[in-house]
């Protein structure tokens, strides 16, 4: 009688988690010396490391030749940067241990000073781009790019009176959930961005289910007049959204604009 396949995908799991910590603690390696230490086949362990390659969570190297130089110089394998990260990092215990300090020592306002510069040098190398556009929808939607590409996941979606800016990810969130201040800096940089006022209606560091900025909009609106319109001219002028922003449906990304 044959496993399940789910039983069989368990035990696969646990072996190659076996093969890459081997990797983590003693280096790089042979798969002839990892099927030896585990007491596995050196096939099933050339699986394992294969697929981990495949995944990008390990890699290979030639081992240096010994003194007589002859043979096939063997093959090692080594964790990639992508490996090392299934382990975990202390990242986010390290970054608010620091601004602990940072903020005990020298101030609250040097935590402020280092939110904003972080999220300046984050958006900087973007802010042509997000410039470019013609209006603030078209920013918002630049901007999103952008921030998808810094690892945020982000998303904009028509809501009521305005444009959603979603983050469906944010790497900081554990630091965020203790300081705000990363959360208010990337706000300000945002309405600078964009050019316009934006309300933060939901943030990952407090629980929700994305970040949501919410991007008030102008709308145009035909302006009446008894003269005819000239050749190529347009009767459309800008309007400002109203103070009040219109009630929209809840919004399942964490509200809806205030």
């Amino acid at each position: 009688m044959t496993a399940p396949a789910s039983a069989t995908s368990s035990s696969e799991g646990r072996t190659r988690h076996t093969v890459a910590r081997l990797l983590l603690e003693h280096g790089p390696a042979t798969a002839a010396a990892i099927a030896e230490e585990l007491g596995l086949g050196q096939a099933a362990v050339r699986r394992h490391l294969d697929a981990m390659i495949a995944d990008g969570q390990a890699c290979t190297r030639q081992a240096p030749r010994g003194p007589r130089g002859r043979g096939r110089p063997a093959r090692l394998y080594l964790l990639t940067e992508a490996g090392r990260t299934r382990f975990g990092h202390a990242y986010d215990d390290l970054a608010v241990a620091a601004l602990r300090f940072l903020g005990e020592h020298v101030g609250e306002q040097a935590v402020t000073a280092f939110a904003r510069q972080r999220v300046a040098e984050l958006v900087d190398r973007h802010r042509g781009a997000v410039s470019a556009a013609p209006d603030p929808a078209t920013r918002a939607e630049a901007l999103a790019e952008a921030l998808t590409r810094e690892g945020y996941a982000s998303s904009t979606r028509r809501v009521g009176s305005g444009e959603q800016l979603c983050q469906h990810h944010c790497p900081v969130a554990h630091v965020a959930a203790e300081f705000p201040q990363l959360c208010e800096a990337e706000t300000a940089l945002f309405a600078d961005l964009l050019g316009t006022h934006v309300q933060r209606l939901a943030t990952i560091a407090r629980g929700d289910a994305a970040c949501t900025t919410h991007v008030p909009l102008v709308e145009r609106a035909a302006e009446h007049s008894d003269r005819p319109e000239s050749p190529g001219r347009s009767t459309a002028r800008l309007v400002p959204a109203p103070a009040t922003p219109v009630q929209t449906a809840p919004n399942p990304d964490g509200g809806e604009p205030a």
